[in-house]
């Protein structure tokens, strides 16, 4: 009797530990349940497909289109003075006048002399019809002839060379020479430079050569003028690559319509090699881990992690090459809370990307 005693003791035993069990897996269950984190907040960004320009940043130099140094060609006393410094003038303006009065005197003797040659020359050309005068006379008359009017024209060039005159037109420089002053043969008078447009001298890396061409827009920035863009194209590439600086030697040419840009000037160069339309997204949105880069994307309440391959940047936005599409909506906050996988909720706040829409034309 007493066996089946024992054994219903045990069965009970058996039964009371199993519902124990029971209860405190179900509990576990239910606080488990309780402890699951709550979707993450965060929130989206449709990509935008827009144009963007692909550019090479340089510095250079700047030079003007025409530039010469005037110097007197003889010495003389300086007589009428036109240099205005900082003023355009145009081609063949007189801009200074040395006393001419010997050099206009010796040219009114070569002149007599010249006129006295011709008319023996022509006297004895009518004699020789006859044979008064022997053909050696005429030759010889032929030849003073030829040497007073070579005389001529270099008493011509001596009177020429007490005036300077512009070249070509273009912004008077400095001078210190005034009316009465003596000049020297040599002495530099001024300056003159053509800068309705202006050189820009600059170089390309070398990884650039092939999509750098004649024609592609160049944009300069000078620290003088930091809110004025200078526009203008490459017209020259140079023929060597620079050995120290892997970089080709190439020329732009800079509209200066104000003339604010002066010869030597220090300026920032951004050459346009192509535009093209790229897929963008807010930088922000970008993580990094080693090697790889990757977005989360919100897929029906959950954060989808997604590689991708960027392309060029610009403030505040990067391009996606490959990993995304336009019907992507990419996490642009709280990402950085999150793994692939977990629930989020997403929020609508236009405080989400900064307010600056990029602007296409800087650097990509």
């Amino acid at each position: 009797m007493w066996k089946q005693w024992l054994i219903a003791l045990v069965l009970v035993t058996v039964a009371a530990g199993a519902a124990v069990a029971y209860r405190m897996a179900e509990d576990g269950s239910q606080a488990q349940a309780g402890r699951e984190r709550p979707p993450s907040a965060v929130n989206t960004r449709m990509p935008e497909r827009d144009t963007v320009r692909d550019v090479v940043k340089s510095v250079g130099n700047l030079q003007a289109l025409n530039a010469v140094e005037l110097t007197a060609e003889v010495s003389g006393r300086v007589v009428a003075v036109n240099l205005p410094t900082g003023v355009r003038v145009e081609r063949g303006t007189l801009l200074l006048k040395l006393d001419d009065r010997q050099a206009r005197a010796e040219l009114q003797v070569i002149e007599s002399q010249l006129a006295d040659a011709r008319r023996q020359f022509d006297r004895a050309q009518r004699l020789s019809s006859n044979n008064s005068v022997s053909q050696a006379e005429v030759d010889a008359l032929r030849t003073a002839v030829r040497v007073a009017e070579a005389q001529r024209e270099a008493a011509q060039v001596r009177l020429d060379n007490h005036r300077i005159e512009a070249p070509f037109a273009g912004v008077v420089g400095l001078s210190d020479v005034e009316v009465g002053s003596y000049v020297n043969a040599g002495t530099m008078v001024t300056t003159l430079d053509a800068t309705e447009r202006m050189e820009l001298n600059f170089s390309v890396p070398e990884r650039y050569l092939g999509q750098v061409g004649l024609g592609q827009a160049v944009v300069g920035q000078s620290p003088a003028y930091p809110e004025t863009r200078f526009t203008g194209e490459l017209v020259q590439l140079g023929t060597r690559i620079n050995q120290l600086s892997r970089a080709l030697p190439v020329r732009a040419l800079i509209d200066n319509p104000d003339g604010r840009l002066r010869p030597g000037q220090f300026m920032t160069a951004t050459l346009t090699l192509q535009e093209r339309q790229a897929l963008l997204i807010p930088e922000q949105a970008v993580m990094i881990r080693g090697d790889e880069q990757y977005v989360f994307v919100a897929e029906d309440g959950v954060a989808r992690r997604t590689s991708v391959r960027l392309g060029a940047r610009i403030p505040g936005w990067v391009e996606v090459a490959e990993g995304l599409g336009l019907e992507d909506a990419v996490i642009v906050t709280g990402q950085d809370r999150i793994s692939n996988g977990d629930r989020i909720r997403v929020l609508d706040s236009d405080q989400a990307i900064p307010e600056n829409r990029f602007n296409p034309s800087l650097e990509s």
